[in-house]
């Protein structure tokens, strides 16, 4: 009885309390100040132009996708980390180039032709300007150190060849690891401001198809044709557990093949001197990889993963009898004297 009575009390001095204080109408409430929030001091990180102007792509006629339907069903079309992989019948090209049009961009190829390779310029630049990013516009830099041997060849208005003139080595493989060296230097100093997309190739190659705007994306890798269907325990991964390019059994994704690989500018920059770092710290400890900078290249890719996958049609090698997955040959190997050449 007495809690009822307390309880009762603290209720009725709560009502009385209520309809004596003052009351604004509820239906005119005003804000309330809370003085101690304040704006950020800093500038924004970014900032988001809401004015900028979006791309319409123009009325097109194409076959209708289904979502049931797939293009494919021989190959694997999407990595585990949700990156697509290339393939012929997997895209549609005009589609691509209306969007990337719009895009204004300039894609840059860098490719080296040092002591007999600069026989392999011709082939490689007359199928470049044929097939390599038809319509769009494109710089190759091509390293040699025969700047008098490189061929005249008359290029399409939108590509233009820049000839760089680079030191030899004795050794081929020298050659082959100090190119990561030489592309992250010229993308510091000046690529950066020239082109939006850079891709490393082979010069000992010959474009047959097409190679469009499907190759375009931040960081992008090309599937060894050597090695897409070996278990990642027998690909050619750098073993030496002392080198910075060993990958440990049990790891690995796919092969790459250093042929071809690129990206956005920053990503080949990050990638290129990482690769390098690999190699200088490898030389200092007496250790060279068995597949040079295309170990280095294998290591960084599998924990920094592509964001685009190139399958096997983008590097085919001539060697290797064509299976039916492969139904287009882009880009290919030429068939050479590898003794020959090399020394």
């Amino acid at each position: 009885m007495k809690k009822v009575l307390i309880l009762g009390g603290i209720l009725m001095a709560g009502i009385l309390g209520y309809f004596h204080l003052p009351h604004t109408n509820k239906l005119s409430w005003q804000p309330i100040s809370i003085p101690y929030i304040s704006q950020p001091s800093c500038q924004p990180i970014r900032q988001t132009d809401l004015n900028e102007t979006f791309s319409v792509l123009p009325r097109m006629s194409y076959p209708q996708p289904f979502v049931d339907k797939p293009q494919r069903t021989d190959v694997l079309l999407v990595s585990p980390w949700l990156a697509p992989i290339v393939w012929e019948g997997t895209f549609n090209r005009d589609i691509l180039n209306a969007q990337y049009r719009q895009k204004n961009f300039v894609v840059g190829v860098a490719t080296f032709a040092v002591k007999k390779y600069v026989r392999f310029i011709e082939g490689f630049l007359g199928s470049a300007n044929k097939f390599f990013l038809s319509g769009h516009r494109v710089n190759f830099y091509l390293f040699t150190d025969h700047p008098e041997k490189v061929p005249s060849i008359n290029l399409a208005p939108e590509k233009r060849l820049f000839i760089i003139p680079v030191q030899n080595y004795s050794r081929w493989q020298d050659i082959s690891m100090n190119r990561m060296d030489i592309i992250s230097n010229h993308i510091h100093s000046h690529w950066r401001y020239e082109v939006d997309y850079l891709y490393s190739m082979d010069i000992d190659v010959q474009m047959f198809e097409h190679i469009g705007v499907e190759i375009i994306d931040t960081l992008v890798g090309t599937i060894s044709s050597w090695q897409y269907t070996k278990p990642r325990d027998s690909n050619s991964y750098e073993r030496h557990p002392e080198s910075r390019a060993a990958i440990p059994h049990g790891e690995g994704d796919f092969y790459y093949a250093a042929s071809f690989y690129g990206g956005s500018v920053s990503e080949v920059y990050k990638l290129t001197t990482a690769c390098f770092k690999g190699v200088t710290e490898d030389r200092a400890n007496g250790i060279e990889a068995k597949w040079h900078e295309e170990s280095h290249l294998n290591k960084y890719l599998l924990y920094h993963k592509p964001t685009r996958l190139l399958s096997p049609e983008y590097y085919w090698d001539e060697e290797l009898i064509r299976p039916r997955i492969i139904r287009v040959k882009r880009l290919s190997s030429v068939r050479k004297d590898l003794q020959e050449v090399r020394f």
